[in-house]
């Protein structure tokens, strides 16, 4: 698999469990962790950039789901 094809799959990932949630991008940044803007979000869904393992788990935990649910 390619990593971009990767991001792009995490990132769709990432797209479902908020909506699952009934969140919009602004909320889940602001569930996040720390300091975290919306265009970052809007980047990893898009798989535009490759986020840390460490965001990753932020995200997890914002969307109140384990880390391996994200993968």
């Amino acid at each position: 698999m390619e990593k971009s094809e990767l991001l792009r799959i995490t990132g769709k990932r990432i797209q479902q469990l908020r909506e699952q949630k009934g969140l919009t991008q602004v909320d889940l940044a602001g569930k996040i962790e720390g300091e975290f803007d919306t265009t970052n979000v809007s980047r990893i869904e898009s798989g535009r950039t490759n986020p840390t393992l460490y965001t990753l788990y932020r995200i997890a935990e914002a969307l109140e789901v384990e880390l391996k649910e994200i993968f």
